[in-house]
């Protein structure tokens, strides 16, 4: 076996090292999170509380609906920013409500009636994108 070079061996040894510090991940990504309750539901009202320290996530919940809107309401307390949405879609599938609401500017809430929709199965997905803070959502038969 031939002797190797130490300048080689060192230049080995630093590339390793390299590489191993660039790809630890030491920044708080690991740590972010975000997350979605249902409290009440599936017939009549649906409601939930979520919370966020920077992360994301999505939720979708099906609800019964005997009407063709619905009443909602929702408010978030967030300290550094992030999006929290609502989009309900009506039992044929289509959107009748998508509102949003970005973490750390007034407007913290909303609320009123959806457009009219066809009665049955109902759907609420709530999105949190990169939302630092809390809130909750609910949603009622409308009419």
């Amino acid at each position: 076996m031939k002797n190797l070079n130490p300048k080689f061996i060192v230049l080995t040894l630093f590339s390793i090292l390299t590489l191993m510090v660039a790809c630890d991940n030491d920044d708080d990504d690991g740590n972010l999170s975000a997350n979605i309750t249902l409290n009440e539901g599936p017939n009549g009202d649906i409601g939930g509380d979520f919370t966020g320290n920077g992360g994301s996530n999505s939720e979708t919940f099906e609800y019964q609906n005997g009407l063709s809107t619905v009443e909602y309401n929702a408010d978030i307390t967030a300290s550094a920013g992030g999006v929290f949405q609502m989009i309900v879609r009506d039992a044929d599938g289509t959107i009748v409500l998508d509102k949003s609401l970005k973490g750390n500017l007034e407007p913290d809430s909303f609320s009123g009636v959806s457009s009219s929709g066809t009665a049955g199965t109902w759907s609420v997905t709530i999105i949190l994108t990169d939302f630092n803070g809390d809130g909750s959502f609910s949603l009622s038969e409308g009419d």
